[in-house]
């Protein structure tokens, strides 16, 4: 599949669900009420789909069917469960290299950083069912295709994944400005995951805390962060450069 499909209107979305297509995102009209509604929000609650709830101008823009309110972007590709994931690199890799994105938002950074992680070597790709960037047309555009390449796995809680990965003997490594350890002083060449944040809010505290080392870029001039994608890159190519040696 090349490109993200929509299904609309609030039964479709229902059986959607119950038939277990994989749903990327649903966008939800402000203000709707009904029987039919409140059946549809409980399975979106029930199956952890991320959801935004939106005026009806942003469902016009969607889609020009009749979408009563309602609108799903399917996924051109298939999620991975983190355990699957995991158990098929560590078979295949006694040193891999996983990457956790905290609740990136920007589709094009998504597709951005799916691109740098094919290059460098990535084995999986972690992320959040909610709050986490949907896969979309623009995101495969923008990762020249290597959205159909690595695996993704989606987790209801990024730092349920950190903890199953140390259960796993993967050490994790966040990304952060609030620290004086540079990455250059930080050893990728076992097995490990790096954690990005958001770009407005970085690492959750919580998921920060859990993380086994902390790590941030040097900055040398006067402008104090770099686009995720950006440091995403520098970070996954410091690997590379250590596991070269």
């Amino acid at each position: 599949m090349s490109k993200t499909t929509q299904i609309y209107g609030i039964r479709a979305l229902i059986e959607a669900i119950n038939t277990e297509e994989p749903i990327d995102k649903v966008f939800i009209q402000r203000g709707l009420k009904g029987d039919l509604y409140k059946e549809l929000e409980g399975l979106i609650r029930k199956n952890g789909i991320n959801v935004s709830y939106v005026p009806i101008e942003k469902l016009n823009r969607l889609t020009q069917n009749n979408h009563q309110g309602a609108v799903a972007q399917i996924s051109p590709i298939t999620f991975y469960q983190l355990e699957q994931l995991v158990e098929t690199v560590l078979e295949a890799n006694k040193k891999p290299l996983f990457l956790l994105l905290d609740q990136l938002s920007d589709v094009r950074n998504f597709g951005a950083i799916i691109r740098t992680a094919e290059c460098s070597g990535v084995d999986g790709i972690i992320i959040q069912k909610k709050g986490a960037a949907p896969v979309t047309a623009d995101t495969i555009k923008t990762s020249a295709g290597a959205a159909f390449m690595v695996p993704i796995a989606k987790v209801d809680h990024i730092k349920d994944a950190v903890f199953y990965l140390q259960a796993s003997g993967i050490s994790v490594i966040a990304a952060t400005e609030k620290t004086e350890n540079s990455l250059y002083d930080v050893s990728f060449s076992e097995a490990c995951a790096i954690i990005m944040g958001s770009e407005d809010r970085g690492i959750s505290p919580s998921t920060l805390k859990a993380a086994d080392h902390v790590a941030k870029l040097p900055l040398l001039g006067q402008i104090k962060s770099l686009n995720v994608s950006v440091a995403c890159a520098v970070f996954l190519y410091e690997a590379v450069r250590q596991r070269r040696q």
